[in-house]
């Protein structure tokens, strides 16, 4: 039961816990007892608040945490002390201490930065851990696998005040071919570095797509993202996996227009016939996609209805004229798992020309998130009322 009274503004995510540990079980059992579990909490979770989200992860025995930021590796820190987080992404070189106070692993891919965290290490009298990366044909961030980049990694290695517990790439998931040939670069790659005698604890390959369509690419850990929260895009397999996020909101004005007159800014969009029109408290600040103007639906009493004119800042509206009964209060289902009429994530995506991680992701902190399980809701994040 959603306790919707004690929203501020009746316009809010539902966050099923119940699917997102199904989601992780399927990946867990995907990836083997032998190849570790990265889950992937950046950007808030995709929208669905990461400080929640990593709590059922952690209780269901996930290995890392994955970050792309600094600043969400410290949120996280707030609410989970203990827990292994690995940043994916570049810290500036005056923000590596901050990474070795909160106990991260870090990413790196230069030697200065190596030589900082050894002596901040040194320093605090503790050993850093860091992930290397490598750029196997992305190219957005890491070495290039090449001589100079070994021996730089070699003196990584060899610092006494480092510890590189692993080594990854990201695929630029341009086709099977490429993939296949990007693997092949970084794992020869690495098989060079650990000819020597030294071995990297983690060494992985696999995003969420990658994960399920590669399993030979699994290696020593997986970075599952999207997957985690329902999102299927991987073309070759398949994984059951169960939508996470539902986007709802109410009904919260009604009016009979004539033909003729138009709705919303510019009169973009005319009546052809008496019409009548719902006003819903969600707009792109909200993160609907204002793309969705006059051409996207919602459900209202398990029928779909259109929206009309250009979607504002805080409201749309919606054509209900073929929709029996609907009063104010009515729930509105921007988009949920297909059930009951509702748009899906994929058709939302594919209606704003976008994809589903976006759609997800963009839904902004000023819509709170009410987290279920068993069907009733566990806990709600209103990060508005809480700075107020």
């Amino acid at each position: 039961m959603i306790m919707t009274h004690k929203l501020l503004r009746e316009t809010y995510v539902e966050i099923n816990l119940d699917n997102l540990v199904f989601n992780f079980s399927s990946i867990r059992k995907m990836a083997g007892a032998h190849t570790a579990v990265a889950a992937v909490v950046k950007a808030d979770a995709y929208g669905h608040g990461a400080p929640a989200v990593a709590k059922t992860l952690l209780e269901q025995g996930t290995d890392y945490l994955a970050t792309a930021a600094l600043c969400e590796a410290m949120e996280l820190r707030r609410f989970h002390p203990r827990a292994p987080i690995l940043i994916m992404g570049l810290t500036p070189d005056h923000l590596l201490k901050h990474a070795v106070e909160g106990a991260f692993t870090q990413t790196i891919f230069s030697r200065s930065q190596g030589r900082i965290l050894d002596r901040l290490g040194r320093e605090a009298r503790i050993i850093p851990k860091v992930h290397i990366k490598i750029d196997s044909g992305f190219n957005r961030l890491g070495y290039k696998p090449d001589h100079r980049a070994a021996a730089e990694i070699r003196k990584l290695i060899a610092m006494k005040h480092l510890h590189v517990e692993g080594i990854f790439t990201h695929l630029a998931l341009a086709g099977y071919t490429e993939d296949r040939r990007q693997a092949e670069i970084f794992t020869n790659f690495v098989h060079a570095l650990e000819s020597g005698g030294f071995r990297f604890r983690y060494k992985h390959i696999c995003d969420s797509i990658a994960a399920v369509d590669y399993p030979e690419f699994l290696m020593d850990m997986i970075r599952p993202g999207a997957i985690l929260y329902g999102m299927k895009s991987f073309q070759k397999n398949d994984l059951d996996l169960k939508p996470v996020m539902a986007f709802k909101s109410r009904v919260y004005h009604l009016k009979t227009i004539h033909k003729g007159e138009g709705v919303g800014y510019n009169y973009r969009w005319r009546a052809k016939r008496d019409t009548r029109i719902a006003t819903i408290p969600a707009g792109y600040c909200d993160g609907y996609p204002r793309n969705m103007s006059m051409k996207g639906q919602i459900t209202i009493r398990g029928r779909r209805a259109p929206v009309i004119g250009l979607v504002c800042m805080d409201q749309f509206m919606a054509d209900v004229t073929e929709v029996p009964g609907v009063r104010v209060g009515d729930e509105v289902v921007l988009f949920g798992d297909g059930t009951n009429r509702s748009l899906t994530v994929h058709e939302v995506a594919a209606i704003g020309e976008t994809n589903k991680n976006e759609i997800i992701s963009r839904i902004t902190r000023r819509v709170p998130r009410v987290y279920l399980e068993n069907n009733r809701t566990v806990s709600m994040v209103n990060h508005l009322e809480a700075s107020g």
